[in-house]
């Protein structure tokens, strides 16, 4: 059987098209709100205990999710998700009140909630330690280009058939991923088209906790490691501004700075297209400050964090900028520095926690981030009628450069491993 070059770049692929339709499929309910909430007879205040319900099951999903990934796997784990939450968004259009469409919400929530410990633990898999931020910056531009995508698909389906049928599709675009993945993933060890100088070249950059034989730790273990919380605490403090991000930003162009429908949907996208740009640039960013800086690549994760969190003191200017063209600029610029900060605390996850425990360390630090949007996102309601956005948004800044220095504080090279009574050297293949 003829072999394909670059093989782990093409797993890669695929899971940011899972990423995609994750996002795809989050997305839609804001872009259909106006005309459901209207057929539905659902208020505001409503409406917001339908995003309180999946943000709350997503939250606590996530180290579940992420503990069903580490036990059974990478390829099953992620397509019985997969599959669940294409089903859920489906039977979102069965939904005929706020009660009913808050409940497939939060179903919802409950199975999206894998797609990224699914795609740190794919990419610890098949990357070797210096290629891993990169691939995890790729799959991570799923998130940005699911929210891109879902204006124009759920706008034309609702003029079309209505907002159901946006469910429906999506739900559709779901299930149709999963049979890719469950026909074309597969684990290193058993991949047929994977090269032996490929399999040789991620074999021989990775850690030895990332080994097939490594233990995996128990929750208990992982959340008593220092390391966790280095990355759990920035999650904490980081997360909201990506959730601010996504639910204020047409609202803030509108009351703000009274841009007109038509503007906002010229503008409105720019801040996350600029984090793409933040996904793919962070990735390489890593390997290039220890290239040419002469520091470990551990140290270098640490350098793109810190270079995140002062590229969001902008969007903490915002209040000083008249122009509401400069105050787009400003968010530009801040959706570029969640994603690249994002993306390193990823790789860090990946490198100091071991191959059968990422997963479970990845959703436990992401229950901590959605947990920390959450409490945001109640505040930021209340508050910001009071106060204005501005002071908001310097609050944003204020904690991206707190979790900056709690990762330089806490973090330290090497994760929890359960002590075993041998601990073998690395085998010359990937079983």
């Amino acid at each position: 059987m003829s072999k394909m070059r670059g093989m782990r770049w093409w797993m890669v692929g695929l899971v940011t098209l899972g990423l995609i339709v994750n996002y795809l499929a989050r997305n839609t309910l804001s872009v259909a709100a106006p005309t459901m909430m209207a057929e539905l007879h659902i208020d505001t205040k409503q409406y917001s205990y339908i995003v309180v319900a999946w943000q709350v099951c997503y939250a606590v999903m996530q180290p579940v999710a992420g503990f069903v990934l580490d036990a059974i796997g990478t390829k099953i784990g992620f397509a019985v998700f997969a599959f669940a939450w294409s089903l859920a968004c489906a039977c979102a259009a069965l939904a005929s009140g706020w009660q009913s469409m808050a409940f497939f919400r939060g179903l919802l929530g409950l199975t999206e909630a894998a797609g990224i410990p699914a795609g740190v633990k794919a990419t610890t898999e098949w990357f070797p330690a210096k290629e891993r931020s990169v691939a995890i910056g790729w799959f991570n531009i799923g998130s940005s280009i699911g929210a891109l995508c879902a204006p124009p698909l759920v706008v034309w389906a609702i003029l079309h058939a209505g907002w159901k049928s946006a469910f429906v599709i999506v739900g559709g675009l779901g299930i149709a991923w999963t049979l890719l993945w469950v026909v074309f993933y597969k684990h290193p060890r058993d991949q047929k088209l994977l090269s032996d100088a490929e399999r040789d070249h991620i074999l021989s950059g990775q850690e030895a906790k990332h080994q097939d034989s490594a233990a995996r730790a128990s929750w208990r273990e992982i959340v008593r490691n220092r390391n966790f919380w280095s990355i759990a605490i920035p999650r904490f403090l980081s997360e909201p501004a990506w959730q601010t991000f996504n639910a204020w930003i047409p609202l803030y162009m509108a009351t703000e700075r009274h841009m007109d429908l038509k503007e906002i949907a010229v503008f409105a996208w720019l801040p996350f297209l600029a984090a793409d740009i933040g996904c793919v640039l962070g990735g390489y960013l890593s390997p290039f400050v220890h290239r040419h800086f002469n520091v470990s690549l551990f140290a270098s994760r640490k350098w793109v964090v810190a270079f995140g969190a002062l590229c969001m003191i902008a969007p903490g200017c915002i209040g000083l900028v008249a122009s509401p063209y400069t105050a787009i600029f400003l968010l530009c610029i801040g959706g570029f520095a969640h994603q690249t900060l994002s993306g390193a605390l990823y790789a860090i996850t990946s490198d100091v926690f071991g191959k059968n425990e990422v997963a479970t360390a990845t959703g436990l630090a992401g229950m901590s981030g959605y947990l920390g949007a959450t409490l945001f996102t109640l505040v930021f309601g209340v508050v910001v009628t009071h106060v204005g956005y501005s002071p908001l948004f310097v609050v944003l800044a204020v904690f991206d450069v707190l979790a900056a220095v709690v990762v330089w504080t806490l973090v330290r090279d090497g994760g929890p491993r359960t002590p075993r009574k041998t601990d073998a050297p690395a085998v010359a293949g990937i079983r």
